[in-house]
């Protein structure tokens, strides 16, 4: 049976201003713990969180045809649309219920990684959605920042180590809809998975479904109350503290049959190096009881391409 240890904590980002090593411990230790956290006083407005989800909502509730057109063939998912019943998890037989969206960074004309960062699309309905998500984009690019800087800290790093890895990053936002499935239906919303990035920043986890896989192999409930985020370790930051911060297994269950006819909505932020970051083992992370897993470092770019052909996203 859960106990109140087995449950992942919720931690004020509003401490970190006043006691920077404070936050840091507490949200570190339940990334050491868990690989997750949930995180309240974000700083992303609740405005356009409100906002962001009455453009997602409109978007998904477009026709298929429309929808349809701002899918790109071999574009590996990178932006715009990936249609319903599309991306598998690693290992898995069935394919996830869902659709979703991505918006990258948008880059100036000529950018140096124009070659690796794909040019967002934008839909010609919902009026706003650019606005939106361009803003929406940066506030948590902005917290994401502030959450690195906490880690940073907990591992006795200086505050702005990861300020060079995450410049022009290859981060994405993703606007996910899991419509209503049928009370006999075989998949999973989202079949067990880790990340692929740094960390992921999600909003909308408060409808039941998201678990993570514990250490003792229990799936346990993560549900953050109204208004606050999860936070979890991608498997690039797992790799960057040769697993002394967990990418922790996770999913999307079905709904409990009453409320398969309501659909879900949620919209993580993936937040990724820049492609030509090399992930290479933090030396304090290396011990002998912990030797180095990753003697070969990986560039960002590379480690991604990998990983999204393990997944479907991109066919070789």
């Amino acid at each position: 049976m859960a106990t109140i240890l087995d449950e992942v904590p919720l931690v004020s980002m509003a401490e970190q201003a006043n006691d920077p090593e404070g936050f840091a411990q507490k949200f570190g230790q339940s990334f050491r713990r868990f690989g997750f956290a949930m995180v309240a006083d974000h700083g992303v407005p609740q405005e356009l969180i409100d906002r962001a989800w009455a453009k997602t909502k409109e978007f998904f509730a477009l026709s298929e045809e429309e929808k349809r057109q701002y899918h790109i063939p071999g574009g590996g998912g990178a932006r715009g649309l990936t249609p319903f019943k599309t991306e598998i998890a690693k290992g898995a037989t069935h394919v996830d219920l869902k659709e979703f969206w991505h918006i990258g960074r948008e880059l100036a004309k000529g950018h140096r990684f124009e070659a690796q960062m794909a040019p967002n699309i934008w839909p010609h309905a919902p009026e706003g959605f650019k606005e939106t998500f361009l803003e929406l984009f940066q506030a948590l690019d902005d917290a994401g920042d502030r959450l690195l800087s906490a880690i940073a800290v907990y591992l006795g790093l200086e505050p702005h180590w990861f300020d060079r890895a995450v410049k022009d990053g290859n981060s994405v936002l993703r606007l996910l809809h899991y419509p209503p499935v049928p009370a006999d239906a075989p998949e999973v919303r989202a079949g067990a998975h880790e990340d692929i990035n740094l960390i992921t920043l999600l909003l909308g986890a408060e409808e039941a479904g998201l678990e993570l896989l514990d250490k003792d192999g229990r799936w346990l409930p993560v549900k953050p109350p109204e208004g606050a985020m999860v936070v979890n370790v991608g498997d690039m930051l797992q790799r960057l503290t040769n697993h002394y911060l967990p990418s922790t297994t996770h999913r999307v269950v079905n709904p409990p049959v009453e409320r398969r006819g309501t659909p879900r909505y949620s919209m993580p932020f993936f937040l990724h190096p820049a492609p030509d970051f090399l992930i290479e083992t933090l030396p304090s992370t290396i011990t002998e009881e912990s030797p180095n897993r990753y003697p070969t470092p990986i560039t960002a770019h590379d480690y991604l391409f990998e990983r999204l052909v393990e997944i479907g996203l991109i066919k070789k």
